[in-house]
């Protein structure tokens, strides 16, 4: 290899090029050259996808997917699945955005669009991970709560120290961090696995719910705005162009193809697995609460948690507690990560990381503090990320279906239908909502 051309350019050399790092550039140079081949070519391209897989599972899914399925029973099956399809196109887009460009969307959009128009879209986006940042960082103290049986507020202040804790892990590296934050969503995958076998849903509920689609007034189609603000991200839209533009970057268009495919790879896995726990999640309410008539159950989580243990035993609730904990402590860096990446962008203005933590931290603290629902909370605020969507995604296929920005990764016209389809249907959902609310 030492006579060919790279296909791989280093972002980081010298004292910045840590271990870690170096090993994974140098793999996926073996596996763009051909010599590297079969399942362990796709190791040093996975990772950026379950970072973003994270915010899918957030604890905004936790309370609408519980919400969806003591009130409904399995009907709203169908959205989850529906946004779980969209999340996958999005992030595709967006991933590929970043392998295509070496630039962030918020990055594009400062480039592209005029000044005015960049200071709304950085204010709309801070302003909706304001939002996440609050979901998440009330679900991880709710499962601290839950799980010891701590005050909400001390809850609060450990799952602040924990945050920064694997905030920290981003000095060592990119792979330190993915691997910390992989190993917690692996702790909400096998606490679902749990809760379904116990909880044996039906077969032909789930069935029906998957592939008939239908809603039953304005309550559901609250719920289903709230499935897909909790599902399709627009903080993760931002931040998945991010984690592919500096990390493995093609050198020449041919690479970068290559290594698009390899992160579509990356994409389905990490996606697959979040639409599956979404699932299990909203099938698990449905067979323990909606089947028993506890129609009002998800509403608090707290009782969900007392629910679980006292229909399923084996200490059902203290499972869900820490999956709980697991997807809060994951989701609440994530969503850190993500606003250095929209005020970087947008304005290309940058604070510290921790200094950002600590900010955000303020408006969950406040929330807890006054005695607000934490459950109530984290509904609500996925219904207001469900309307920051539409300011993400429309810019996010705009240029992705221009072909000067993004060359031979230009998206094709099929594709690029089908996300002007997805978009309509977000923000048709918006207004719906808005008309029935009135």
């Amino acid at each position: 290899m030492a006579d060919t051309v790279p296909l791989v350019r280093q972002v980081v050399t010298g004292d910045d090029a840590l271990p870690g790092e170096v090993r994974v550039i140098e793999a996926a140079e073996r596996v763009l050259s051909g010599e590297r081949r079969g399942v362990r070519a796709v190791l040093p391209f996975l990772g950026p996808a379950f970072i973003a897989a994270v915010a899918y599972i957030d604890p905004g899914n936790f309370a609408t997917d519980m919400a969806g399925g003591s009130q409904f029973g399995y009907m709203l099956l169908w959205v989850v699945l529906a946004a779980n399809l969209m999340a996958i196109l999005v992030q595709s887009m967006s991933a590929k955005l970043g392998i295509a460009t070496g630039r962030s969307l918020p990055e594009v959009c400062r480039d592209r669009f005029p000044f005015r128009v960049v200071v709304l879209l950085w204010l709309q986006a801070e302003a909706v991970a304001m939002a996440t940042d609050l979901a998440e960082f009330v679900g991880a103290a709710l499962g601290l709560h839950l799980v010891f049986g701590l005050s909400l507020w001390l809850s609060a202040v450990l799952t602040g120290v924990a945050a920064f804790t694997i905030l920290g892990m981003q000095v060592w590296g990119f792979r330190r961090l993915e691997a910390t934050l992989t190993g917690l969503v692996a702790v909400v995958v096998l606490a679902f696995g749990l809760e379904m076998l116990r909880s044996r849903p039906s077969v032909s509920g789930i069935t029906h719910g998957l592939f008939v689609p239908q809603v039953s007034g304005s309550g559901s189609a609250l719920l289903a705005v709230s499935i897909i603000g909790a599902t399709v991200m627009p903080h993760v839209i931002y931040l998945h162009s991010s984690l592919t533009q500096n990390r493995i970057v093609g050198a020449n268009p041919d690479a970068r193809r290559k290594i698009f495919r390899f992160e579509m790879v990356d994409i389905a896995i990490a996606m697959g697995v979040a639409g599956v726990i979404n699932l299990a999640m909203l099938a698990t309410a449905a067979a323990v609460f909606h089947a028993r008539g506890l129609f009002g159950a998800g509403n608090d989580l707290g009782v969900v948690f007392n629910g679980l243990n006292r229909y399923l035993g084996a200490h059902s609730g203290l499972v869900f507690g820490l999956a709980l904990l697991a997807s809060g402590l994951a989701s609440s860096c994530v969503g850190t990560m993500s606003g250095q990446v929209v005020m970087q962008g947008f304005i290309h203005r940058q604070i510290p990381i921790f200094a950002r933590r600590a900010i955000t931290m303020i408006p969950a603290l406040v929330v807890i503090g006054v005695g607000f629902s934490p459950t109530r909370a984290l509904v609500l605020s996925q219904v207001f990320l469900s309307f920051g969507i539409p300011f993400a995604l429309i810019p996010l296929l705009f240029f992705t279906s221009s072909r000067s920005l993004m060359g031979s990764l230009v998206n094709q016209r099929p594709v690029a239908v089908l996300a002007a389809l997805v978009t309509t249907l977000i923000v048709g959902l918006n207004v719906y909502l808005l008309i029935t609310a009135a």
